[in-house]
């Protein structure tokens, strides 16, 4: 049976990246077998631009009825000044509650070929590949009550609700557990226990799931003494398991480690497998409609895409294997960009990876 890609550009650079993703979906259903079919729909503040809302109710029946969703990215300063509902991001944290999407996979994977790229000492990063496991419909981003008061004395005061039930930390905890069995099999859960009594509850639901995950080892480490590691001795870790917030910082900083922020894809997945897939970096309204954003991310996003929603992990391995051959041929896009490379725009590092997979 045909699979259904919703399609959802989105803002900034969405429109740039995702058109280069699109194309190497296309050159998998001409050349490769894969059996899908694409809707297009419209999130965050090109929504708000067209129908007043940052989700709108076409664009979630559609993302209902698919197996994955393709986003791109959301939000500009265009629309700093909206009402907090109507802004784009509020888009993106409604489609990810409708579609129960509370598992996200934020790999931070360095390319041989961009070691020198990275921040930091080529043999701290050289062979890295961490999996950031990152709960994504909880936390402070959606807990309730939230908003901003004025107390009796006047002064104003915001406030946001940091909450998490056993059940939700188990589901994460299971995700973390599983993804961690085919890897290395060693699993860090990241929380701040010795402050906050809801990770004092994640520590003791993710030790309790340890006993039946008696293959993989557990170990647990505070939030801020994660951050200093990531950078001091990154490849101490294969899969982190962490809280929405913490995981959002995180994978932000880990993915310095690889280069570029514009080179890691993410997975977002329900229950069952179906998924949105993003790249990390956000829409970059600075560059926006300049041809220079780096597609990489998105490509990738859909290898992701490939391997965990529309069971194609074959072609999911070529998608990888193209975006390493165009690597090898010293193609950049300019975040990446070192002297000794040629430097390419969105476009043609699209067109160079469609060309590998065809070559392929």
């Amino acid at each position: 049976m045909s699979k259904k890609i919703l399609v959802l550009p989105g803002d900034g650079i969405g429109p740039e990246i995702v058109a280069e993703a699109v194309k190497v979906l296309d050159c998998l259903r001409q050349d490769h077998g894969l059996d899908a079919e694409l809707a297009h729909g419209l999130i965050g503040g090109a929504a708000y631009d067209a129908c007043g809302k940052p989700l709108p109710d076409e664009t979630l029946r559609t993302a209902l009825e698919s197996d994955a969703v393709l986003l791109g990215a959301v939000g500009g300063p265009a629309y700093d000044a909206l009402d907090r509902p109507l802004r784009p991001e509020r888009g993106l944290l409604a489609i990810r509650s409708e579609m129960a999407l509370f598992g996200n996979l934020r790999p931070a994977i360095l390319y041989p070929q961009l070691a020198e790229a990275s921040a930091l000492k080529p043999e701290v990063v050289s062979g890295l590949d961490i999996m950031i496991v990152r709960e994504l419909t909880g936390g402070l981003y959606f807990g309730e009550p939230r908003g901003i008061r004025t107390l009796d004395n006047g002064e104003r005061q915001g406030y946001n609700t940091l909450a998490y039930t056993e059940s939700e930390i188990e589901r994460i905890g299971r995700l973390a557990f599983e993804t961690a069995r085919r890897r290395d099999k060693r699993l860090c859960s990241v929380d701040k226990a010795n402050v906050l009594e809801v990770t004092e509850l994640w520590r003791e639901i993710m030790t309790r799931l340890a006993g039946e995950y008696p293959d993989v080892e557990l170990s647990h480490m505070y939030v801020d003494n994660a951050a200093m590691q990531l950078v001091r001795a990154p490849k101490q870790f294969d899969v982190l398991v962490t809280e929405n917030m913490f995981g959002d910082i995180l994978s932000d900083c880990a993915a310095m480690l690889t280069g570029s922020i514009g080179m890691l894809p993410s997975a977002s997945l329900d229950r069952n497998g179906r998924g949105m897939y993003e790249p990390i970096h956000g829409s970059a309204p600075d560059i926006a409609g300049q041809g220079v954003a780096n597609p990489l991310a998105t490509i990738l996003s859909v290898a992701m895409m490939l391997r965990h929603s529309l069971g194609e992990p074959a072609l999911a391995d070529r998608v990888q294997a193209a975006v390493g051959a165009v690597l090898d041929q010293c193609l950049r896009t300019a975040d990446i960009h070192t002297p000794d490379t040629r430097r390419v725009g969105t476009v043609e590092m699209g067109d160079a990876v469609v060309a590998a997979l065809r070559a392929a």
